[in-house]
């Protein structure tokens, strides 16, 4: 790749993730997220969670007509409660959810995995220690909805990186193993 071009990537992916810490010569070819499914899943779960909190709350109300001032109060108090813990496991989901990604750049994949807030790791592959990609699908929603599990296989150690929920498709499978050939290639050069 020409010199400049490859300054001008660099610049452009030091300004699109800033938190990445990328070498002198190292810019992102590709930044992976979780399947879009997972959102409708997310925010779907809090809108039914929601939905049954006051379909619950509206029978019980309804069904008791001798509840007095302070009965009432209660059960409004408890309400809310329930409301804001849906929203606050809302609110997490989506940030665990936007926390898991995977970058590939010229030099290395990143991984960076959130589990919980309070549980994150981040790891670092050299591109040509890359022995295999590959992207798996099992069972009907997953075939369905186009996402699966991304494997990189690392040489020697053996030791498999996975990033699952991703909706890779087959020609960015494509791409992401002629960008590790291209790095071992470079690598044998050097």
């Amino acid at each position: 790749m020409d010199e400049g071009l490859a300054k001008i990537r660099h610049a452009r992916s030091k300004k699109d993730f800033p938190f990445l810490k990328l070498e002198d010569d190292e810019y992102v070819e590709f930044a992976f997220s979780r399947a879009k499914v997972c959102l409708f899943l997310i925010f779907g779960g809090v809108a039914g969670g929601l939905a049954l909190i006051l379909f619950a709350f509206l029978m019980i109300i309804l069904g008791q007509n001798m509840i007095d001032e302070m009965g009432r109060n209660f059960m409004y108090i408890i309400l809310a409660c329930l409301i804001v813990t849906a929203l606050l496991i809302g609110v997490v989901a989506f940030v665990v959810y936007r926390g898991n990604r995977l970058f590939l750049t010229n030099k290395h994949a990143i991984q960076m995995v959130m589990k919980s807030p309070m549980a994150t790791s981040v790891n670092v592959i050299d591109l040509p220690s890359i022995e295999d990609a590959s992207f798996h699908q099992n069972g009907l929603m997953q075939k369905i909805f186009g996402y699966g599990t991304f494997r990189l296989s690392t040489v020697g150690d053996e030791t498999t990186y996975t990033f699952q929920y991703s909706d890779i498709a087959p020609e960015e499978l494509r791409a992401v193993s002629k960008l590790i050939t291209e790095a071992k290639g470079k690598e044998k050069k050097d």
